[in-house]
């Protein structure tokens, strides 16, 4: 196998996170073909091509339709660019790596060696999560060879439905995070005790515990960093000392980080936070700092001892006026603590244990086909996508059927 082709929900210019970590490192082994869904409203159909570290291609259809995500209206378009840059670029002897379920009719065509799915998220309980993605969840189930999993919760939600599920949860790059030596200038004047997050801001993110935290304790400054996504900007609650800075590069989060007193999870509890493994759990510990969760159970579950928990604007302000009177002693004991957790885990070790997982997997192909050229029909086994009929038939239902779905 020489190449993975991904299909991404997210931009790899969005928030540096689990595809970036991983990809990065797997493009050291294989050539990483990194498909994002399209940018709409354009021109004409077009696939921008980059290359945003060594290893990694990103290719970004443009289409000109307006709906939202990898939708059918612009399945025509995307097909055929893909199968345009796929012979011009002479991708053979490749595998496919889903993010979302809803590109699985991309794949209709394809011929790949074998198909991953690492499920990051419960997808379906986000907003405005389309309508089809639970069917093509059920369809990729079916078709793909390895199943990985962001974190312990969602790998209890999803083992039952593949016969190679792995749980990977989120990891972390501990030397990126420890070269933080001086604060970030865009927080320099802000002062102390300063309160820090920072991730996607979007309907994850408890805004009335930010607001409530902010009124109670205003000699407390709360930075936010991050973009804004799927909510209105002028819901943001807009306290004197709650600072929004914005979408920030990777390099910078160990500047901000370094410089916050206590570093914030303010999750809401609801259906899209209910699997999630945040990835800046760790990160906040390998910058030595403490930190104050709401129960998010793969926050919990792992890190309990060492992360407070608290679910109310009172328990956080009770939970943060602990740690600020903690003594000099007990912050580096709290540090000492946090630095063993780091070193048992990193992005290095988790992308090289997929892909040993891949490569075995891979050569099971490969023995498969010799021994048995034309394989029987087995139900119970993941399918190939060596039929795109079958697989139209699995992820795009009739047009009939569809309607009677919605009625029901």
């Amino acid at each position: 196998m020489k190449t993975l082709v991904v299909f991404s929900h997210l931009r790899w210019n969005f928030v540096y996170q689990r595809p970036q970590h991983l990809l990065s490192r797997l493009a050291m082994r294989w050539r990483v073909i990194f498909v994002e869904e399209p940018y709409l409203n354009a021109e004409r159909n077009e696939l921008e091509r980059f290359e945003p570290t060594p290893g990694v291609e990103v290719w970004r259809p443009h289409v000109t339709g307006d709906a939202p995500g990898f939708h059918d209206d612009h399945l025509p378009a995307l097909q055929r660019l893909l199968a345009e840059a796929m012979r011009e670029q002479a991708v053979e002897d490749y595998w496919i790596w889903f993010y979302t379920p809803m590109a699985l009719p991309l794949a209709t065509g394809l011929t790949p060696r074998g198909v991953v799915y690492d499920c990051m998220d419960e997808l379906s309980a986000f907003k405005n999560a389309p309508r089809q993605l639970v069917q093509r969840e059920n369809a990729l189930f079916k078709l793909a060879d390895l199943v990985f999993t962001g974190g312990r919760s969602i790998y209890n939600a999803k083992r039952s439905r593949h016969p190679d599920v792995h749980c990977f949860p989120s990891s972390v790059d501990a030397k990126h995070f420890a070269k933080a030596t001086q604060d970030h200038p865009l927080q320099a004047v802000i002062a102390h005790p300063r309160l820090g997050y920072c991730g996607v801001i979007d309907e994850r993110i408890n805004l009335h515990l930010i607001e409530e935290v902010a009124k109670a304790r205003p000699d407390w400054q709360i930075v936010m960093v991050g973009p804004t996504a799927k909510i209105d900007p002028t819901a943001l609650p807009r306290q004197a000392n709650i600072h929004w800075l914005g979408q920030q590069s990777y390099d910078d989060l160990p500047a901000f980080i370094g410089g916050w007193d206590i570093c914030l999870m303010p999750f809401a509890l609801n259906e899209a936070t209910r699997y999630i493994s945040p990835t800046k759990t760790l990160e906040y510990m390998a910058c030595g700092r403490p930190s104050v969760s709401t129960s998010i159970r793969d926050v919990v579950e792992p890190y309990g001892q060492l992360v407070q928990i608290a679910d109310t604007p009172e328990g956080f302000v009770i939970s943060c006026e602990e740690i600020l009177q903690r003594s000099h002693e007990e912050q580096l004991d709290h540090a000492r603590a946090l630095a063993e957790v780091v070193g048992r885990t990193s992005w290095d070790g988790t992308a090289q244990a997929m892909a040993e997982l891949i490569v075995q997997a891979d050569e099971a192909v490969g023995a498969a086909e010799v021994a048995q050229p034309q394989p029987t029909v087995n139900d119970s086994a993941p399918l190939h996508l060596t039929d795109a009929a079958q697989a139209v038939s699995l992820v795009a239902p009739s047009e009939h059927a569809t309607r009677a779905s919605a009625a029901g």
